[in-house]
C-alpha cells in the first residue's frame, strides 16, 4: 500500500493516520490503534486530538471559508478531479477497505465507484448552485420592484460518518457540503479513518485550499467537543438513533441532518416475480455482511409463497462464501469487531431459544457471522425489534398487504421498504400509506442510487442525502429586492 502523507509510519512500524488541521497533517495528543477487522490483530494507528487541536481546527476551517474565493466553476472542477484523483487509487482504497472496514473486494470496488458518482454529482450541483427569481410584482404595490434568491453557505460543516460505507457515505456529506462553497471538519469512524484521510489526499491533490477540509479521529469524547463549539452551523450524522438523538439536543437551534437506525423490511407479495426477487434480496441482505441500515432484516412473504421462499432461500444463502475479505471468492465477511458478532450470536441465540428456527447458519468465527436465514422469529425478541446489523435475515408470513403495511408501521423506525408485486394498486397503496422515507417497487429497501433523495422519518432520522438535496440542507436561501 502506498503511503501518503495522512499516513506515516509511527510507533511499531504501523501506519499511523494523522490529523488534517489547517491543511497539515500533525500527529495528535494520543493514538487508538485499529485493528484488521478479520484477523483481529492491530493494522495501524489513529492519531487522537486534544480539545485544544479540535478547537484550532474549527477555527482553521472558519477562517478558510472566510478566506474563500472559489467560484461554482472552481468547486465543480476540484470535485470533478477527485473523483478522478479517487479511481486512481482504487488499489490503495480496496487493501484500506479490506482490512479496516472487513470490506470483501466486491464490496470494496462497489463502494469506491459510488463514491467517485457522488463527488461527480456533487460537481454538477456546484455549477448551477443559484437561487430562484420572485415575482415581486404579481403582488399589489410593488411595481418596479425586482426579487431573487441567491443561495449561500453556511460555514463550517461538521460530519460524523459512520464505519459502514466509509468512503460513500463520507463523500456525500463532503461533497455536497463544499459544493456549496462551506469548510468541512469531517470525523470519520475510529473503526475506519484510513479511507476518509485519503478522500482528503484526494482533495488537497485536486486543488482544494487549505483548511476547507479538515479530518479528526476520536470517538464520543471528540464529537462532543466539535458539538461544543458554536462556530460550527451544520451537522451531519450518520449513525445510531440513540447518537443521534445526543447530538440533536447537544446542537440547539443549529442545522442538523440525521440518518439514524432502521429495521428493513423488504415485502413479497403473492404474485411477486421470485427468480427477479430473490438474487437481489440476497444482495440486499447479506452484502457488507448486513451492515447497512437498508439490509433486508425482516422478508416479509405472502402465506401463499412461504414454503418455496424458505426453500429457494435456504439455498440460496448456504451457497454465499464466508469469510477472509481478501480473498476473491467471499461474499459475506467479518462484521466491524468481535464485540459485535458476539452480540450478534447472543441475539440469533436468543430468538432460536425463543422458539425460531434456524434454516441456514453456524457458529460464529472470531468476527466472521456466518450467513444466517431465521424463520418464526418472536417480534419481542432483539431480532425482531431492533436493528440486528449484521448478516442474519428474518422470514416472516403474511396474510394481507394491509398487514404487511401494518408490521411495517408498527417499528420505531422508517428508512426504507421494498415491495415486489405485479399490482399497481397494491404498490401504490405501499407507496402512499407506508411510514418511510423511501418505497422501491419491484427492488429493495437498500436499492439506492446516489443521486436520489436519501433518509428517513420517525426515528430513522430527517433531512436527505443526494448531493441535489444535500446542497440545499447545507446552504440557506436569502432574499435580495431592488426597486428600480
Amino acid at each position: 500500500m502506498a503511503i501518503g502523507l495522512a499516513h506515516q509510519l509511527s510507533l511499531g512500524d504501523l501506519p499511523s493516520c494523522h490529523l488534517l488541521i489547517a491543511g497539515k497533517w500533525v500527529a495528535g495528543a494520543k493514538t487508538a490503534v485499529v485493528t484488521d477487522k478479520f484477523r483481529l490483530k492491530p493494522y495501524l494507528n489513529a492519531q487522537l486530538p486534544s480539545r485544544v487541536q479540535v478547537k484550532e481546527c474549527v477555527a482553521a476551517a472558519n477562517a478558510a471559508f472566510l478566506a474563500d474565493s472559489l467560484t461554482p466553476y472552481d468547486r465543480g472542477a476540484i470535485l470533478d478531479r477527485t473523483a478522478a484523483l479517487i479511481e486512481r487509487r482504487v488499489d490503495d482504497l480496496v487493501e484500506v477497505l479490506c482490512r479496516e472496514a472487513g470490506f470483501t473486494r466486491r464490496d470494496a470496488v462497489g463502494e469506491i465507484q459510488r463514491c467517485a458518482t457522488t463527488f461527480r454529482l456533487s460537481a454538477e450541483e456546484a455549477r448551477r448552485f443559484a437561487g430562484d427569481m420572485v415575482p415581486m410584482q404579481g403582488a399589489a404595490g410593488q411595481a418596479g420592484r425586482i426579487g431573487f434568491t441567491l443561495r449561500v453557505p453556511l460555514g463550517v460543516i461538521c460530519a460524523i460518518t459512520p464505519f459502514n460505507a466509509p468512503l460513500n457515505t463520507v463523500a456525500h456529506k463532503v461533497g455536497p457540503a463544499l459544493a456549496a462553497g462551506n469548510a468541512v471538519v469531517l470525523k470519520p469512524s475510529l473503526h475506519t479513518p484510513m479511507t476518509s484521510c485519503i478522500m482528503a489526499e484526494c482533495l488537497i491533490a485536486a486543488g482544494l485550499p487549505e483548511g476547507l477540509i479538515s479530518v479528526v479521529h476520536g470517538e464520543s469524547e471528540v464529537a462532543q467537543w466539535l458539538l461544543n463549539d458554536p462556530v460550527v452551523k451544520f451537522y451531519a450524522f450518520t449513525g445510531s438513533t440513540e447518537v443521534g438523538r445526543l447530538i440533536q439536543s447537544s446542537a440547539g437551534l443549529r442545522r442538523t441532518q440525521m440518518e439514524l437506525g432502521s429495521i428493513a423490511h423488504c415485502i413479497l407479495c403473492d404474485d411477486a416475480d421470485l427468480d427477479v426477487a430473490l438474487p437481489k434480496v440476497i444482495n440486499a441482505g447479506f452484502r457488507k455482511a448486513g451492515q447497512v441500515c437498508t439490509s433486508i432484516q425482516v422478508l416479509l412473504v405472502h402465506e401463499s409463497l412461504i414454503d418455496v421462499v424458505e426453500r429457494k432461500l435456504t439455498a440460496l444463502v448456504k451457497a454465499l462464501p464466508y469469510g477472509d475479505p481478501a480473498d476473491d471468492r467471499t461474499v459475506v465477511g467479518p462484521v466491524i469487531s468481535e464485540v459485535a458478532a458476539k452480540r450478534i450470536e447472543s441475539w440469533i441465540g436468543m430468538a432460536i431459544a425463543a422458539g425460531a428456527r434456524r434454516l441456514v447458519g453456524d457458529e460464529r468465527r472470531g468476527s466472521v457471522v456466518p450467513p444466517t436465514l431465521l424463520a418464526d422469529v418472536d417480534k419481542g425478541t432483539p431480532l425482531g425489534c431492533q436493528e440486528v446489523f449484521g448478516p442474519v435475515m428474518c422470514i416472516s408470513p403474511f396474510s394481507s398487504l394491509d398487514e404487511a403495511i401494518a408490521r411495517v408501521n408498527a417499528t420505531p423506525y422508517g428508512l426504507a421498504t421494498g415491495i415486489f408485486t405485479q399490482n399497481l394498486g397494491g404498490a401504490m397503496l405501499a407507496a402512499r400509506k407506508l411510514q418511510v422515507g423511501g418505497v422501491h417497487i419491484n427492488e429493495t429497501p437498500s436499492s439506492r442510487v446516489d443521486l436520489m433523495p436519501y433518509g428517513g422519518s420517525k426515528d430513522s432520522g430527517f433531512g436527505r442525502e443526494g448531493p441535489h438535496y444535500a446542497i440545499r440542507e447545507m446552504s440557506e436561501e436569502r432574499m435580495v429586492t431592488i426597486l428600480a
